[in-house]
């Protein structure tokens, strides 16, 4: 669930034959080296990343690990070049639905060996899944944060809606009392539609008997999800038509918000501290903020999109034998239960003891329950990349024809997919 930059679709391909899809055990590497982890964004905690290098070098005496921050932006392009070069990192952190266009392609060390040795069933099934090529295992997981609905008392005190038709009225009327945005819902902000298609009956893309792949947005299922969108884009949110979920905690934090859909790590952006870097609001409405799981269309939770991440060990890394016992930290319980004390849902239920007990945890366990993922198609990670999806939605939520919107989408998936 990830934001990536314009992937050169023969770059990727290319990594088919960089990459040697090696093993573990039997590649190269020194007694010591530096070893390089790749995270993204900011989502790992610190405490979790004092962990991983302390632990690691107390395990590996005379060897390093470096932790180098990357950014969601532009992720797939830099991976493309850095996996199939010389100098590639010795294991990285990778989207959920990016995952596909790196294993299809080879540049991960196949570990479908290590599966019972990392955790085995107790992993995240979903997200062996997304890590997962012609029945080898190349990423496994690493973390997942269900979507919730994130509110504050102060703005809405109403009973929570239970069905997807009392969230939209419920957003509505907030917005016809005053609320700027009833439900903040930005344009291309398309993980937060996917339910709406979903539970309608639609789907985004399905595999067919031949292999090849056909794109939903089009289903009787799909129009319906998206024409409930549009009714929020044109009466329930004042949100950019053209705009992102990128700092959403400003407009809630203003006072502007009554719902908002986002992972469950979310909180800790509207609870930072009012002097931080990207500061929250942790003394007005973070507060008393709280959440609940997106209602389905006849209650219960709704199939949310679940975002998270997995980790792979690139082939071409030249250390694999401690890119692998660093990846084991990382998979331990005890690293695992650093990123559940912070809300993110570990990839080993191992974990699941040390995730907070409140009301933004429970919503976002409800919703893992129902969540689901993008496609696993090799060139999944290409469609998000061409911002096809983010274009049309941008389109709905400019008033446009749905049933003419979806199907250009469709055509525009399937070409990328069947490419």
């Amino acid at each position: 669930m990830r934001k990536t930059g314009i992937v050169a679709l023969g770059a990727i391909a290319a990594l088919a034959l960089a990459g040697c899809s090696g093993s573990a055990d039997g590649a190269s590497g020194s007694d010591s080296a530096e070893i390089r982890v790749w995270l993204v964004g900011t989502d790992t905690p610190d405490e979790a990343r004092d962990y991983l290098k302390t632990t690691f070098e107390e395990e590996n005496p005379g060897s390093t690990l470096v932790i180098e921050e990357q950014q969601w932006n532009g992720l797939v392009d830099k991976y493309t070049t850095a996996l199939s070069g010389s100098d590639a990192p010795d294991v990285v952190e990778i989207g959920n639905t990016q995952a596909a266009a790196f294993t299809s392609a080879g540049a991960f060390t196949d570990l479908t060996d290590k599966y019972e040795e990392l955790g085995g069933d107790n992993l995240l099934k979903g997200f062996v899944e997304a890590g997962t090529y012609e029945d080898k295992i190349y990423a496994y997981p690493y973390y997942s944060g269900a979507r919730v609905v994130f509110y504050t008392p102060q703005i809405f005190d109403g009973a929570v809606p239970t069905t997807l038709d009392e969230y939209v009225e419920a957003g509505i009327t907030m917005k016809e009392n005053g609320v700027a945005s009833g439900i903040y819902a930005p344009g291309k902000d398309w993980y937060n539609v996917l339910p709406f298609v979903w539970e309608n009956g639609g789907y985004v893309a399905e595999q067919q008997d031949d292999g090849s792949w056909k794109a939903g947005f089009s289903s009787e299922g799909g129009i319906a999800g998206l024409e409930q969108m549009q009714s929020i884009y044109e009466s329930a949110t004042s949100a950019p038509k053209d705009g992102d979920e990128t700092n959403a905690q400003v407009p809630f934090c203003e006072g502007n918000v009554g719902f908002l859909s986002a992972p469950s790590w979310f909180q800790w952006s509207l609870k930072a501290e009012a002097d931080a870097d990207t500061p929250g609001c942790p003394d007005t409405y973070g507060k008393d903020v709280t959440a609940f799981a997106l209602p389905g269309k006849d209650g219960g939770a709704a199939a949310a999109f679940a975002g998270g991440s997995n980790i792979a060990i690139p082939a071409k890394s030249k250390n694999q034998e401690l890119a692998y016992k660093a990846l084991q930290i990382m998979l331990s319980p005890e690293y695992q239960e650093l990123l559940a004390a912070k809300g993110l849902i570990p990839a080993t239920s191992e974990a699941n003891g040390a995730l907070p007990e409140d009301a933004v945890t429970a919503a976002a366990a409800a919703a893992a329950e129902a969540s689901r993922l993008t496609p696993a198609a090799p060139k999944w990670a290409d469609v998000e990349a061409s911002e096809v999806i983010k274009d049309s939605l941008v389109k709905i939520a400019q008033g446009g024809d749905v049933t003419k919107i979806a199907k250009s989408l469709d055509k525009q998936i399937e070409e990328i997919l069947n490419s």
